[in-house]
């Protein structure tokens, strides 16, 4: 009985020593694996998820605000403003802090709308996401819209604009401004496509602004401060401030009364003649390439750069649009295509065929290459037979030249004579020069979206001669305009191809210059004596040849004028153009106008002698004075020169006429008085040297108006007669005087018909209409 006892009490000391066991071995596994359930979870939270749990950390305890760093400054070449960076602010809501403050959204709502011009109903959906402490409302608010914002805040206009009285003043919940910068463009469209413009986040989009990004952005600043759980500022808790550093700003080679100047002549030029496709114009620095002016038409408005500017380019765009539905996808093309035409610089973004503007680089290279001089001379008939082609090619004037000299050749354009030398230069010798004049490769200017130029292969080029024949008047490739004025500077700088530039200076925030552009030339193409024999040609084009419409009045003035086929082209469409440069014989600037696409019935006989040298003429005569350059010495232009007009009232007869005559003035007096007692026009006025100023002696000048003459067309004696008759007075511009005796007025700034004051000064242009390239 005893054993039987002691055996059981074993088995169950066994038994409860294996339970034991067990049960320590399943709280131990328990144990371990809910430690290594722990083990993972802090693994995640404290490793895997470290960096994103605290930047939730750091969000929900702070309140981070960019403080935008001030983008650089862009000046003309005399330090003249062209963008610039001003204050704005972004007004923002809180919809959380603004239902808790139990505020009126209607209120708030009708009174930013007001102010901002933001829809109303586009702020009260805003408001419903009653959730969040910051919703935008107006980006880059200036100053004044945000003062107005300011003074709704603290309740001293309301929701209508009245003002509120100071003892009924309540200030708003729930609406704060942030610090912000808007870019301004004091000269608007001017220079458009070269500066460009900026996009909502102030980054550069196109131009300059784009170009020089990394320069001008600068680098955004930080202020870090305390937040409540409920998005509030903890004051005096903790700020930290990380300073903006600004942006550097450019310093330009561009002019902006060179630039005014140039695009109110391209814009009339293309006006004008309606051109299709707009029109080009590049004023350059010829010993350096600076770029002291650049236009392309149509142009838009930098301060609105997506709304279309022109008129024409407007109106033609909201003709197609009205046949598409809004909002589709051939809607947006069309509307986008509109805005891209305006926003291209086609003086570096598009390539054309250049035609007769080109021979100053084929009369370079016949000339380096000893194969004429200027005893060489040409017999033209009116085309020339080329092997390989079974058409002859014709010359401009069908009639042919007959025998002429080079320098005769080159004023004349004589397509036959130019192919002559291209001949006797050959395939590759003439090839070699395309590259060395940089005709085939970017210029390297400082601008976006540069094309490329279109060329045969050199291995083609080799083994057609018919292509020398027609590249060397310049047809069947294609340059840009940048390209072409390159080259052409380089034929009448004594040979050196520059690099053109329209950045001169990056200066830093502090004035320190960083970066400064450098003028070494590429390489020299020709030798300086080809050069001024090829200067000595082009200045003969200008006064006796194609180009006689681009004199002005006492300077030399060398150039080419261009009229070329667009190849393959059903409906005859051409590109004219007309290249210039002065002084001939030490050349200071360089210019490049081109019309694509004139209209055929203006009158005006399509050419680039006819259409676009007046107005290199007209561009030229404000520009020469304005840079500086002087006058030839000895010209007979002092007698026509403008001059200031004397105050004669309260003289005698005796004692004006020798202040006017002193002048240069001539009088005629009216009436029978003792002495002056009024005269047309009145002392200070600046006229022609040589006119007539009429003096009243003893009443006063008639008040009727006078009528402009029209004028176009007559000579210039039968034009002064008119004005004169009109009690006008005429100043002459353009050319007054060729062999063909083809002078005539071909334009006048005050239309026929017209209403002006007695006395009021009537520009008249003349030109030759008998030039045919």
């Amino acid at each position: 009985m005893a054993d039987r006892r002691k055996r059981k009490s074993d088995a169950a000391r066994q038994a409860n020593q294996v339970i034991r066991s067990r049960t320590v071995l399943v709280m131990l596994l328990f144990g371990v694996a809910t430690f290594a359930i722990l083990f993972l979870k802090l693994y995640d939270l404290q490793i895997l998820r470290h960096e994103d749990l605290q930047e939730k950390a750091v969000a929900q305890q702070t309140r981070s605000t960019v403080v935008t760093a001030s983008r650089g400054t862009i000046y003309d070449c005399n330090g003249h403003v062209l963008a610039i960076s001003a204050t704005a602010e972004t007004v923002c809501i809180a919809p959380k802090e603004i239902l808790e403050n139990k505020e009126d959204e209607g209120y708030i709502a009708r009174g930013l709308s007001r102010i901002l011009g933001v829809d109303e109903d586009v702020i009260l959906k805003k408001m419903k996401r009653t959730g969040s402490q910051y919703e935008e409302i107006k980006k880059k608010a200036d100053q004044d819209m945000a003062d107005q914002v300011r003074k709704f805040i603290n309740g001293q206009i309301d929701d209508e604009g009245n003002a509120v009285a100071e003892d009924q003043q309540k200030k708003l919940q729930g609406i704060f401004l942030n610090a912000d910068s808007k870019r301004y463009y004091p000269y608007h469209a001017l220079a458009a496509q070269v500066i460009g413009f900026v996009g909502t986040d102030n980054t550069g989009l196109y131009g300059l602004e784009a170009q020089y990004e990394n320069e001008l952005e600068g680098t955004s600043g930080l202020t870090v401060t305390a937040k409540t759980n409920t998005g509030e500022d903890m004051l005096y808790q903790y700020e930290q401030y990380y300073d903006a550093k600004n942006g550097d700003s450019l310093k330009t080679t561009l002019d902006t009364n060179v630039q005014y100047y140039l695009e109110n002549g391209v814009e009339a030029m293309a006006d004008k003649f309606d051109a299709k496709n707009g029109a080009t114009g590049i004023v350059m620095n010829v010993n350096t390439g600076a770029i002291l002016g650049m236009a392309s038409y149509p142009t838009y408005d930098l301060d609105d750069p997506f709304t279309i500017y022109d008129q024409k380019l407007a109106a033609s765009t909201q003709a197609a649009l009205a046949s598409l539905e809004k909002g589709s996808d051939a809607y947006k093309k069309a509307a986008g295509d509109a805005q891209l035409r305006q926003w291209r610089n086609k003086c570096i973004n598009d390539t054309y065929e250049p035609g007769s503007t080109f021979k100053p680089i084929t009369l370079a290279t016949a000339l380096e290459e000893g194969v004429v001089n200027m005893n060489t001379t040409f017999y033209c008939s009116g085309s020339i037979r080329v092997p390989g082609w079974s058409k002859p090619i014709n010359c401009s004037n069908h009639r042919g030249h007959g025998s002429e000299t080079l320098k005769v050749a080159t004023g004349n354009s004589c397509n036959p004579a130019f192919i002559t030398m291209g001949l006797k230069t050959g395939t590759a010798t003439f090839y070699k020069y395309l590259r060395a004049f940089g005709l085939m490769e970017h210029t390297g200017i400082d601008e976006q979206g540069e094309a490329d130029s279109i060329f045969a292969t050199e291995k083609d080029f080799g083994t057609n001669v018919v292509s020398l024949a027609s590249y060397a008047f310049g047809q069947t490739f294609n340059v840009t305009p940048l390209q072409l004025i390159r080259a052409q500077a380089a034929c009448v700088n004594g040979g050196y191809l520059y690099t053109p530039y329209l950045v001169s200076e990056v200066v830093g925030d502090d004035g320190s210059v960083v970066y400064q552009h450098d003028t070494t030339p590429v390489r020299q193409v020709i030798s300086s004596e080809t050069s001024s024999k090829v200067r000595e040609c082009l200045e003969y084009v200008v006064a006796s040849g194609t180009g006689k419409n681009g004199q002005v009045a006492g300077y030399r003035i060398g150039g080419k004028t261009g009229t070329a086929d667009k190849t393959g082209n059903k409906d005859r469409e051409i590109v004219v153009s007309f290249m210039c440069f002065a002084p001939a014989d030490d050349p200071q600037i360089i210019m490049l106008l081109t019309l694509d696409t004139p209209s055929r019935t203006t009158g005006t006989y399509p050419s680039g002698g006819q259409m676009v040298a007046p107005t290199a003429s007209a561009i030229m005569t404000e520009i020469l004075p304005y840079l500086g350059i002087q006058q030839e010495a000895g010209s007979d232009t002092s007698a026509t020169a403008d001059a200031t007009v004397p105050n004669c009232v309260g003289s005698t007869l005796a004692e004006a006429k020798a202040k006017l005559e002193a002048k240069g003035f001539a009088c005629k007096a009216v009436g029978s008085g003792a002495a002056v007692t009024d005269q047309t026009p009145v002392g200070g006025s600046i006229i022609p040297g040589g006119s007539t100023v009429i003096l009243y002696l003893g009443g006063k000048k008639p008040d009727a108006k006078c009528t402009v003459p029209d004028v176009i067309g007559k000579t210039a004696s039968a034009a002064n007669q008119a004005v004169t008759n009109a009690g006008l007075i005429m100043k002459v511009t353009g050319t007054t005087a060729a062999s063909s005796g083809n002078v005539y007025a071909i334009s006048q700034d005050h239309a026929a018909g017209e209403q002006v004051e007695a006395g009021t000064v009537i520009t008249v242009r003349f030109g030759d209409n008998s030039v045919l390239d």
